[in-house]
């Protein structure tokens, strides 16, 4: 139909037959605003839910100092419907996106976008740890503070870093799929005194060698979701190499990703109300203030500095080089998926979250973050392990163990394997922490002085494992480009009409009706 545009009116020219309506982009000042209201509203409503939840928690925090547990569980139960919705998600969208994803691409461009992202992924944590270095040897927080004037709080586990890279490489090839949905493989270790008799004297005196241990091994509960996205990329290359005869079932595993989305948008608007009584909870339960910020002040300001530097700071400008474009209009975006990341403590529970306002905010391929966000959720922990370098090198200064080049060389890489084997859960990285604490020659009771702030320091460097994920999808979008237009052009329909249905529903999640 034939349009011409004569100021601000539109009308039909002759022989055209009775005009369609046309939607024109709002005019007035207050027509824009109205549009950019009703396009970030659950954003707005989510960031208002974290600030409402730390003056709820501190309101009820005054008018009683101590909150019983059960008193806590009742304030948090509407938060934990909130985050047990979200990690309902998370093995169906996890396994049906990268199969699908996988699969609808060749194995060489699939290659190619994974290569990307591991690079991406190496890169961006061996700077966080280099960061972490840095600054704790810069602003010395542990110096001069003993160990017995920091409260201990909390327990450790007894893990040796060969136990735990064996678990990490145990976990990533489970016997069982269905039992890696609900449960993950753990090494136990357990004192036994009467094994003493039978190690060499020497090794007797003392009382933590390895040799008088016993070894147990478990399942544990807590999805293990490394061992599925192994199986799913497995999964997904063989589908691709099957061509025809694989389209049946990667078509299930497209309509299942498609499914979850779906579902993935009715349940983030449960987001303000879960992430308020989640954040509530948590400050009553908290330990005195005064007392953790006289303690431990400095050693969270140094990991907070950490964080903010490279979350804000290095990783968009990794993404500014790699794509020639501004990094702030991607951030803000993603702000649903940071405050949600802040709120639940969970690079996996705000997976949906993540990848929802990738594809619909920014546009993103869902080709590439469904392929690359799940995959960067498991194993992609800048934040982790900036944080695990920081506090084991603090712990070292406050126990005034001395350090060398070698050692800080030696947690540079325990920091890296132990934040890859961090589970996306709220606090999983005091668990591989140990194993960075022995690399410096450290008790693991040791972690124990730093988990009084640990809740929130969680909070901030999940929200830039957040944040990490999602501007390395971009940039890796941006740098497959060409290849992902080159395999439209040669007539893949699937993928044609997956980006025009991306397009055309880009913000019918921040539009859809409470």
């Amino acid at each position: 139909m034939g349009i011409e545009e004569t100021s601000h009116e539109l009308r039909p020219l002759s022989g055209d037959p009775q005009p369609r309506a046309i939607k024109m982009a709002p005019q007035t000042r207050a027509q824009k605003m109205k549009k950019c209201f009703g396009e970030n509203l659950l954003t707005m409503l989510t960031v208002a839910g974290v600030v409402g939840g730390g003056v709820l928690g501190f309101t009820l925090r005054a008018s009683k100092p101590i909150w019983t547990p059960r008193e806590v569980m009742y304030v948090q139960f509407i938060g934990d419907l909130f985050l047990n919705m979200l990690k309902g998600l998370i093995i169906p969208l996890l396994v049906s996106s990268i199969v699908a994803a996988i699969g609808s691409l060749d194995l060489t461009l699939s290659s190619k976008i994974g290569f990307r992202a591991i690079t991406y992924y190496v890169a961006t944590t061996t700077l966080a740890v280099f960061q972490g270095i840095v600054l704790v040897n810069v602003i010395k927080p542990g110096k001069n503070q003993g160990s017995s004037n920091i409260t201990r709080t909390g327990s450790s586990r007894n893990v040796t870093t060969a136990d735990t890279l064996m678990d990490l490489a145990r976990n990533m090839f489970p016997p069982n799929l269905l039992q890696a949905a609900t449960h993950q493989y753990r090494t136990v270790l357990s004192y036994d005194p009467s094994k003493n008799d039978q190690v060499d004297p020497i090794l007797r005196q003392d009382r933590y060698n390895l040799y008088s241990w016993n070894i147990d091994h478990e399942f544990t509960e807590g999805s293990n979701v490394l061992g599925l996205v192994v199986f799913s990329v497995i999964l997904g290359i063989a589908i691709g190499r099957m061509g025809e005869l694989g389209k049946p079932l990667l078509k299930v595993f497209e309509s299942m990703s498609e499914a979850m989305m779906v579902i993935t948008n009715w349940v983030i608007w449960m987001s303000p109300v879960g992430v308020l009584f989640l954040v509530s909870s948590k400050i009553l339960s908290m330990e005195s203030i005064g007392t953790v910020i006289s303690q431990l002040g400095l050693y969270f300001f140094t990991v907070l500095l950490g964080l903010f530097c490279h979350g804000f700071i290095v990783i968009p400008l990794i993404y500014t080089v790699g794509t020639r474009k501004s990094p702030f209009k991607f951030i803000a975006n993603m702000s649903q998926a940071i405050v949600t990341a802040f709120g639940t403590a969970s690079s996996s529970a705000s997976l949906p979250v993540s990848m929802a306002c990738l594809e619909e905010k920014n546009h993103c391929d869902e080709r590439v973050s469904r392929f690359v966000m799940p995959i960067g959720a498991t194993i992609n922990m800048d934040g982790t392990a900036l944080y695990e370098a920081v506090a084991a090198l603090f712990i070292a200064q406050v126990r005034n163990v001395e350090y060398g080049f070698g050692n800080i060389v030696a947690v540079s890489i325990t920091a890296t394997m132990a934040s890859i084997g961090a589970a996306g859960i709220p606090q999983a990285g005091l668990v591989t922490m140990v194993m960075v604490l022995d690399t410096v020659g450290l008790p693991a009771e040791d972690v124990t002085l730093i988990i009084a702030v640990d809740w929130l320091l969680d909070r901030f460097r999940t929200t830039v494992n957040v944040l990490g994920d999602a501007l390395g999808a971009g940039l890796v979008e941006h740098l497959s480009k060409d290849e992902l237009d080159a395999l439209d052009a040669l007539g893949e329909p699937e993928s044609v009409k997956k980006k025009a249905s991306n397009a055309n529903h880009q913000n019918e999640w921040c539009n859809t009706p409470m």
